[in-house]
Formats: structure tokens, sequence, C-alpha cells
């Protein structure tokens, strides 16, 4: 089957729009967009955004140029721009990239029986709507674990309550630091030390670190992270995975706090979550990845004591794709 053919019937329209999912208990589901905001990332540095149709045989022809070989065949895109007064042309050959808002994904093709037999945790599914993580546990050495959280609760003073894009009210409660460069610097380097063992076992295509994101955050009781995904939106589109770092005193003084990662489905053309899921604990010092474009929240944190010290603290963040 041919790229475009096999994109025709496989590009869906995701809908979530900027960083947030409607709360579970909403059902409404909005309708599809009648218009998509589409950027094209040209070599040299440049970009162009117009926007067109969701259904446009463009987007599958653009989609189509960037699954080629590096042996692209050549051809020559001519797009109608200032409601056709203007047009945009570039050889194929000049495309790298795509942005999309609302987000625009697409179903992996099939792959054999044989890849689908073995499935163990830290590899992709051969269901592309299956969800993986990788856990490293020990991520830090004994003293550096020690060291970030005495940092951590000397500085209780600097934390700030989080928002989220949205500034949707009772969506997210926590506290976070968004400066600590010792301690950014620390786990940057160590998410860069085990990057390509995170790519092979994901399953994913090489590609270059643009940026490592983090912040330090602090749920204490009763704080929560309802169902979100981490690059929604066209200012975070280059986010490739997502890396939550545990770290907390002992013995333990909360429970709950899991992360939830949700598998996906396809329903009327949208991809929603699924009924299925992977529950993470919150082991400490060990970290998790995952891909950004997952479902996933944080479950509300039960900390008897209400002491900030006693928190459930994370270095989170998100390694970009140049």
């Amino acid at each position: 089957m041919k790229d475009e053919e096999w994109l025709t019937q496989n590009l869906v329209i995701e809908r979530t729009k900027d960083t947030m999912q409607p709360d579970r208990s909403t059902p409404d589901r909005p309708a599809e967009p009648t218009e998509v905001e589409l950027t094209l990332l040209l070599s040299g540095g440049q970009s162009y955004t117009l926007s067109i149709a969701p259904h446009n045989p463009l987007l599958q022809q653009l989609f189509a140029v960037l699954m080629e070989t590096p042996q692209r065949s050549q051809r020559l895109f001519q797009i109608p721009i200032k409601q056709g007064q203007a047009v945009l042309a570039f050889p194929s050959d000049r495309l790298v990239g795509i942005v999309t808002e609302p987000p625009i994904v697409i179903q992996s093709p099939p792959k054999s029986a044989a890849v689908a037999q073995k499935n163990p945790i830290g590899v992709l599914s051969a269901d592309p709507l299956v969800s993986q993580y990788i856990q490293f546990e020990n991520f830090l050495t004994p003293e550096e674990h020690q060291r970030l959280l005495n940092y951590t609760i000397q500085h209780k003073a600097e934390f700030v309550s989080t928002q989220t894009s949205t500034k949707a009210a009772n969506y997210r409660e926590s506290l976070v630091l968004y400066v600590f460069p010792e301690f950014a610097n620390l786990i940057s380097q160590r998410v860069q030390q085990v990057f390509p063992e995170l790519v092979s076992k994901l399953g994913l295509k090489p590609f270059q670190i643009s940026q490592i994101e983090a912040q330090l955050t602090a749920h204490n009781h009763g704080n929560f992270y309802k169902i979100h995904n981490d690059n929604g939106s066209q200012e975070t589109a280059t986010r490739e995975l997502t890396y939550v770092y545990y770290f907390y005193r002992e013995p333990k003084a909360f429970s709950g706090g899991e992360l939830v990662i949700y598998d996906s489905k396809v329903e009327n053309n949208f991809y929603v979550r699924a009924d299925t899921s992977k529950i993470v604990q919150p082991l400490n010092n060990s970290i998790v990845f995952f891909l950004s474009r997952y479902l996933h929240e944080v479950l509300p944190v039960d900390c008897p004591s209400q002491q900030f010290a006693d928190s459930r603290f994370t270095i989170n963040g998100w390694i970009r794709r140049s």
C-alpha cells in the first residue's frame, strides 16, 4: 500500500486541545474541528503557518513525504495562501517537520505476528495504542539523593502553586520550584546517559535532543493532577518523552500519588483514553519514562501529617527533540 493511501485510512485528529483533557466525569465530546492550524517547518529554520480543513488531501501528502526514506522522490508543493492571492512553493526535500493544532496523530502500520509475540515492559507494544513505560531504580547515588532531599526541604519557601496552561480550576494541585540549577543539571546528565537505552527499549526512531526540561514538584495531602498529556499544543509539540524522578523521606509518610498511564483507543476518529491503563508506584529514588503523548494522571496523595517534608517529591520534565 502506498504511503498516501495508508495515511488516508490512518490519519486521526486527536481530541486534545492544548495540554488539557476534560475531567473524567464530563461525558461530552467536542465536535471535530473545522480547521487545523498547520505549521510547516522547513530546512534553514524557516516556517509558515496556515489553516486548512482537517480532511484536506494536503495533510496526507505532507505526512507521506515525512514518512519517506532519506532518498525522497522529489516533488514541488504549491500551496495557496492569503486567500488565494499568493502561493507558497517549496521542494519536498525542504520539509523537515509539521506542527498541527489540534494535534494530528498517525496510527502505526500493523507489525508482524513475530514482533507481537514478545512484549516485555520497556519494549514498545505491537499495538500502538498500548502504553509502555520504563522505570529505573536507584537512579541517583544515596549521597545525591540525600543532598537533593535536604535541598528541597530547605527551599520550601520558594515553592509556588502549580497551574495548568488553560488556568483550569480544580485540575491540578501541588507546589513547584522552577529554578534549582544544581540538581536540574544532575538529572539532565543522568537522563542523557540512559537516553540511548530509552530509545532502543521504547522502539523510537533515534532523534537529537534539543532540550531537557525540569521542575521540582511537591505533592502533599489531597494533591493530584487530573488526566492530561504533555505535548498537545504547538508550544509543547516537540516534547517526545516525559520523565518523573521520585524521592521522599523514609519511612514513607504518605500513600497514594500513583502515576496512571492510560492506553488509547480510536473512537469516532478521535484518540481517547481506553479503560485499560498502567499504574506506576512512586518508588523512592526511581525514575519513570514514557511517551509525552500518553494520557496520564497523578492520583490523590494522602499525607496525614500534612508536613511539607513528608511530601511526595519529584523532579519531572520532558525530553524535547530538535
